[in-house]
């Protein structure tokens, strides 16, 4: 395809492609599902190589938020029965933490239900941050997560030791309006700015799956273009029942895959994060996103459960991938077994004899 080769060639020079192109990628149907997958494959290694980044979610205060964001289930009004708890203490959230880390996580995001933080917030998570550096130094990186900042807050961060900072802006800024009431897009931008200013790496991305438009997805992609952002996670709408949005399952694994190569070509090297809603939405074709995505959450999500650590681990070895973090410690120690490590590991799992179906009085496996 044409458009393929142009939006290759546009990725390795980090020319934006045209909203045409954008939409054409969204639009092109699944009997050409793998020569778009191979085309951002193309895009991702130029920039990111092999590595897979692993980042892991600690919920630091789950549910009874007072904003109405359709698609939460921690929302105002939420029914759904998810956890609840307020602020867990530093050693609480190291533990958690700790655990991402052992799993191969380079990056700990520290995450908080409500609008935005209050000042003691800061100090609450400013302690956390501490007991993370006091256990792991600068070997891990901390991104905060708090709702929308004010002023001096992502500096008073940065001063703590945080190194990035989330706060994602969803959908387009046409639609959000749709999707929430109680703030709006520019308030959501303008945290991410605040962030860049403030000393953090700004992080955000957006949920694709709420009834948008293929217009609202390359708007909200070239969106977190212009806001330069480091790194984007494309979420895929859970849609927890107690909430607006619950039983909508518009999306298909193909149509997955689409929306990642589009912000591929879009945000050609910037980090692209395999977010919420992956194990749900892209089932069997996760391996297929990692030729896309360079970066992908480690287990469980804030309110929902994922597939387990080690399954990721071996999705990554049997795709062919490196975790990023593992590949350069190995690399400074002079070990050229980079990589081969749980691939090894994934290969040894014992052979099941069949004991039931033909030959057997119990029934078969189908």
């Amino acid at each position: 395809m044409d458009l393929l080769s142009t939006l290759v060639d546009k990725g390795l020079r980090r020319e934006p492609p045209t909203r045409a192109e954008a939409l054409a990628v969204l639009a092109t149907s699944d009997d050409e599902l793998l020569d778009v997958v191979a085309a951002a494959g193309k895009v991702r290694r130029a920039w990111f190589g092999r590595r897979v980044k692993l980042n892991y979610l600690v919920n630091l205060k789950s549910g009874l938020c007072p904003e109405d964001c359709s698609y939460c289930s921690q929302r105002l009004g939420s029914t759904a029965g998810i956890l609840k708890y307020t602020w867990l203490k530093p050693d609480e959230a190291l533990a958690a933490a700790n655990a991402g880390v052992a799993g191969g996580a380079r990056r700990v995001c520290l995450v908080a239900s409500g609008r935005g933080p209050t000042d003691r917030d800061v100090e609450r998570v400013s302690e956390t941050i501490a007991a993370i550096r006091d256990e792991h130094g600068t070997g891990v990186e901390v991104c905060a997560c708090l709702g929308l900042l004010s002023p001096g807050q992502a500096a008073r961060l940065r001063t703590a030791g945080a190194d990035a900072y989330n706060h994602n802006l969803n959908t387009s800024e046409a639609t959000y309006e749709d999707i929430c009431t109680t703030h709006d897009y520019a308030d959501r931008a303008d945290t991410v700015r605040q962030a860049r200013e403030g000393g953090l790496s700004p992080c955000s991305g957006l949920i694709a799956g709420m009834g948008e438009s293929d217009e609202d997805l390359v708007d909200v992609a070239f969106a977190l273009r212009e806001l330069d952002v480091d790194s984007v996670p494309v979420n895929f709408l859970i849609p927890f029942e107690g909430t607006p949005l619950a039983g909508r399952w518009d999306l298909t694994p193909q149509r997955a895959l689409r929306i990642l190569a589009m912000v591929r070509f879009v945000c050609q090297d910037t980090e692209v994060r395999i977010a919420g809603g992956r194990e749900v939405h892209l089932r069997t074709l996760q391996p297929l996103a990692l030729h896309i995505a360079n970066s992908i959450f480690l287990g469980d999500y804030l309110t929902s459960e994922g597939q387990s650590g080690r399954a990721d681990l071996e999705m990554i070895a049997d795709a062919g991938f490196e975790v990023e973090g593992a590949v350069a410690e190995r690399a400074a120690a002079g070990d050229g077994t980079a990589g081969t490590d749980t691939a090894r590991e994934s290969a040894e799992v014992p052979v099941a004899v069949r004991r039931r179906g033909a030959g057997t009085e119990l029934p078969p496996n189908a």
